[in-house]
């Protein structure tokens, strides 16, 4: 099973992530967790959390890129859930093994994130890179989407389709 979490303050102004949440639905196998509809109020179910982390063989954390992080309910979600003893330090190795994979859409364009005026991309993916490793999670090369903004329709579609396919890949080659 695929996992998304789905964290998108304002879901409802979101063409990007929309088209790529209905691409991965279609897919069949993946179950979203879209954490502003199931926690508008930011009161985490954190048992509810960790059951379908444990229930899923790949993680997803999709989301908009905001002030270069995450928007602040999965920041949240990431500190109470990836709990001590669970997620990580003595015990913590319900994660282990699993693969992460992060889905972001970006408001810049691509040359908005190299090294030089603003931080390179890879710089900006280290905090959840870390996170990840540090709970025993296989970090994945990251799924982003430039420009989200001011995508047409037609690029919109083709990032879905090429969204898609990345986890159907994933399936045949690590789910068999």
């Amino acid at each position: 099973m695929i996992l998304i979490i789905y964290a998108h303050p304002y879901p409802q102004h979101s063409r990007a992530n929309k088209r790529l949440l209905e691409r991965a639905k279609a897919l069949g196998g993946v179950e979203i967790r879209s954490l502003y509809q199931l926690y508008p109020d930011f009161n985490i179910d954190i048992s509810a959390e960790q059951d379908a982390l444990l229930r899923a063989d790949l993680i997803v954390w999709q989301h908009p890129m905001q002030w270069y992080s995450v928007p602040p309910l999965l920041k949240l979600w990431i500190d109470k859930v990836l709990s001590h003893g669970w997620a990580w330090g003595h015990g913590g190795t319900a994660l282990r093994d699993k693969p992460l994979l992060w889905a972001v859409t970006t408001g810049g364009g691509e040359e908005h994130f190299t090294l030089g005026s603003h931080p390179g991309f890879d710089v900006l993916a280290q905090p959840l890179q870390a996170t990840a490793l540090y709970c025993g999670l296989r970090w994945l090369p990251p799924f982003v989407v430039h420009s989200a903004f001011v995508c047409d329709d037609e690029t919109l579609q083709a990032q879905a389709r090429r969204y898609g396919q990345r986890l159907a890949e994933w399936r045949e080659a690590d789910n068999g």
